[in-house]
């Protein structure tokens, strides 16, 4: 894998401030490289996915898992692709409407877990498809053995990243703060993780 340092002309373009004393490098910055490389790689701004789906990240982050782990509960969802439940709900209501997604026979007690309609199963097919034109290109270049350690470095940043985010909601909530919905479920998420 390439260890080079970011390309010359974006230091050129980004020169870090002499207005302050030691200024945050954010080039140099790993987890803020990869908030970027996130953004970046959202779905929806891909505009080749964008052209084809017209869906938005949620609805399209959302139908994956469901073509993909499907019947699946919307409480699974939200663990799965790291969206609050709120987000998944309007996200399935949203994809039910269009006629993509239905509810599953299957009955879980009270969840209500859901599958892909049969047009849904068609733009999973074509999503899948344009996913994996994008990962030729992404990885072009690396190495199986690079790409085998990355999953496992993401998968350690992940974890890390749940841990620190429900570690950071129960301090605040110690502190008498309240948190978000969004940052409750950092804590069940962090929890479901590690078996609790």
């Amino acid at each position: 894998m390439s260890t080079k340092k970011p390309t010359q002309a974006r230091r050129d373009a980004f020169v870090l401030s002499t207005e302050i004393e030691k200024p945050f490098d954010l080039l140099a910055h790993f987890p803020y490289r990869i908030a970027i490389v996130s953004n970046l790689l959202i779905l929806d701004r891909d505009p080749l996915i964008r052209y084809e789906m017209d869906l938005d990240a949620r609805s399209i982050r959302v139908l994956l898992n469901i073509g993909s782990y499907s019947p699946i509960t919307a409480a699974d969802v939200a663990y799965q692709s790291r969206l609050d439940p709120y987000s998944v709900t309007r996200a399935i209501n949203d994809l039910t409407k269009r006629g993509l997604v239905k509810p599953a026979e299957l009955s879980l007690g009270r969840a209500k877990p859901v599958m892909l309609s049969d047009e849904g199963v068609v733009l999973y097919r074509k999503l899948v498809e344009l996913i994996e034109f994008r990962t030729e290109k992404l990885l072009a270049g690396l190495e199986n053995d690079d790409i085998e350690r990355l999953k496992v470095t993401l998968a350690a940043i992940e974890h890390n990243a749940e841990t620190m985010l429900a570690e950071h909601g129960q301090v605040v909530e110690s502190k008498g703060g309240s948190l978000t919905r969004e940052q409750q479920e950092f804590l069940r998420w962090q929890q479901r993780s590690i078996g609790k």
